[in-house]
């Protein structure tokens, strides 16, 4: 094994399913079919039929796009073994990547980690009834200046910046009134764009507090290890070895921001040049670039991609 700690490999999360993804992959692979086996035996529900076929109503219902992405994430990490000995010394994800993250490093065992996250997403949903909660994205806007329209906009509900993506790029979440309160008020103060985004649940806001407490009872049915590899977790940028403070973390993840800039930014200050974006889609390597421009940053979720970052590697 080779590990560099000048890499990190960094997993995606909800918001980057698709039908059809790692289908290509899958027809060079076998471990990828047998990974998305794996988990719709623990769910009792063909994953890889409705990731290939949908319908994608269904794919993006949370408690559904939970264990889709996290068998992504897993499959491509499972592909990338057993094509090189290269390992990172560092990994993260974003939201729910972070369960991959903490898969792909040892820490969880893979089909814990879909009952948990297939939990989660049935947890999440139960906690807001649809059409309660909302999530947009502000574009143009310092953190700072999220924050105060946020606080101008709730008027006794719930309205939080929650996902510090990109430098100019924040998530918020909360009840739905006060999301489009909050939009009207960014665009006010100058913001480039407020979009609302297509998800049902309004994730890391404290209307997930009641989810996160029954997340809590989960986790400790679950053996978690000390990760192999250096995880930094969304909550405090901190990497954990003992498994109550993880627990904690995945927890405290449910109903508190995601700090992905911090992230990004504090590999990258401990000696990371170079993110991989392991799973589908490029939404983290996009990101990843506005906050450390310096860096290398590609992403691997089909053959060419993976051939790519291997050349990288071996060049």
């Amino acid at each position: 094994m080779n590990d560099n700690y000048q890499l990190a490999f960094v997993f995606p999360g909800q918001g980057s399913q698709a039908l059809g993804m790692m289908s290509g992959l899958a027809e060079n692979f076998s471990i990828v079919k047998g990974t998305f086996d794996q988990a719709s035996e623990v769910l009792q529900l063909d994953l890889w039929e409705l990731v290939q076929s949908g319908p994608l109503e269904e794919l993006n219902q949370t408690v559904n796009t939970q264990p889709a992405m996290l068998c992504a994430g897993v499959a491509m990490w499972r592909v990338w073994c057993e094509q090189t000995d290269v390992r990172p010394g560092w990994m993260a994800g974003h939201s729910l990547g972070e369960y991959s993250a903490l898969v792909c490093s040892g820490a969880i065992k893979f089909e814990d980690a879909i009952n948990l996250v297939a939990c989660r997403g049935k947890l999440m949903q139960e906690a807001v009834p649809a059409g309660i909660g909302a999530m947009a994205a502000i574009i143009g806007l310092e953190d700072h200046e999220v924050v105060a329209v946020c606080n101008e906009s709730a008027q006794g509900e719930i309205v939080e910046a929650v996902n510090f993506n990109a430098p100019g790029q924040v998530v918020i979440a909360g009840h739905l009134s006060a999301i489009n309160r909050s939009m009207a008020l960014a665009k006010e103060r100058g913001a480039k764009r407020a979009l609302p985004l297509p998800v049902s649940v309004p994730s890391h806001c404290a209307l997930m507090k009641p989810a996160a407490e029954k997340l809590a009872e989960y986790l400790t049915k679950i053996e978690i290890n000390s990760p192999s590899t250096t995880v930094i977790h969304n909550v405090d940028v901190g990497s954990h070895n003992a498994s109550e403070v993880i627990c904690n973390a995945l927890q405290e993840q449910l109903y508190k921001p995601v700090r992905w800039v911090d992230t990004i930014k504090f590999m990258f200050e401990q000696g990371v040049s170079e993110f991989v974006e392991c799973g589908p889609g490029k939404v983290l390597v996009g990101l990843n670039k506005r906050i450390v421009k310096e860096a290398a940053h590609s992403f691997m979720y089909d053959l060419e991609s993976l051939n790519k970052v291997k050349e990288q590697m071996n060049g």
